[in-house]
């Protein structure tokens, strides 16, 4: 069966990875991001830039525009969102409302705004990316990790309040993330203990999968390198 799947996010390095590990599968892509234009393409795939996923309205219309394009939404993966290093004494107030904002609110509002379309399907899939970081917050990681935690106990709670449907709700807790800006951000760091964007993207594509029909309401850690 193809289906339409969604991916936040999507021009970054992670949505990326995720968006043609659906593509390979046969899947009709959409990726939607704050970014007016993607970097590299994924074949087939509708991209939609310059959404603030925080505005219900430019929301509401990007997923008008993939209903019309592929039919439907089957899957629905939020990665977009953010990070910032900053202790709470040194730091500013705004950052904890921006944090809250770029990677709770945003999965937030697409979610809701998804969901008739989600219920309709057959086997509905909502994948969120929270944080390992989120678990137990380090020193700098106050903002962050409150926004991702949030995104844990939003997975937690539709999870229930998707009970009895066929819409099944997780969310994947990666740790550190190989790429570009993080090396250049850590460049003493063993990169080898780092987890590879497609090593993630694997994993959300079996949280999608039927045979991941029985998996709801769980925070997966993805924690290996290679």
């Amino acid at each position: 069966m193809v289906r339409s799947v969604i991916v936040t996010g999507g021009f970054g390095v992670l949505g990326q990875a995720v968006a043609q590990a659906f593509a390979a599968a046969g899947d009709k892509v959409a990726r939607i991001d704050f970014a007016s234009k993607a970097g590299t393409p994924v074949a087939g795939a509708l991209d939609i830039g310059g959404i603030d996923l925080t505005d219900p309205e430019a929301t509401r219309a990007a997923l008008d525009d993939i209903v019309a394009a592929h039919g439907s939404i089957d899957v629905l993966v939020n990665v977009a969102g953010g990070f910032t290093w900053e202790t709470l004494e040194s730091g500013s107030i705004d950052t904890w409302a921006r944090m809250h904002a770029m990677n709770l609110l945003t999965a937030a509002t697409i979610t809701r705004l998804a969901l008739p379309e989600l219920r309709k399907s057959a086997a509905g899939r909502i994948v969120s990316i929270g944080a390992g970081g989120a678990v137990k917050a380090g020193m700098g990681m106050g903002a962050y990790a409150a926004s991702k935690s949030g995104v844990h106990r939003m997975t937690e709670a539709l999870a229930e309040e998707l009970a009895g449907t066929g819409v099944t709700v997780n969310a994947v807790l990666p740790s550190i993330i190989d790429t570009p800006t993080n090396r250049a951000d850590m460049p003493d760091a063993d990169f080898l203990s780092w987890v590879q964007p497609g090593a993630i993207a694997d994993v959300i594509v079996f949280l999608a999968s039927n045979e991941a029909r029985g998996i709801t309401g769980a925070l997966v850690p993805v924690t290996r390198g290679g």
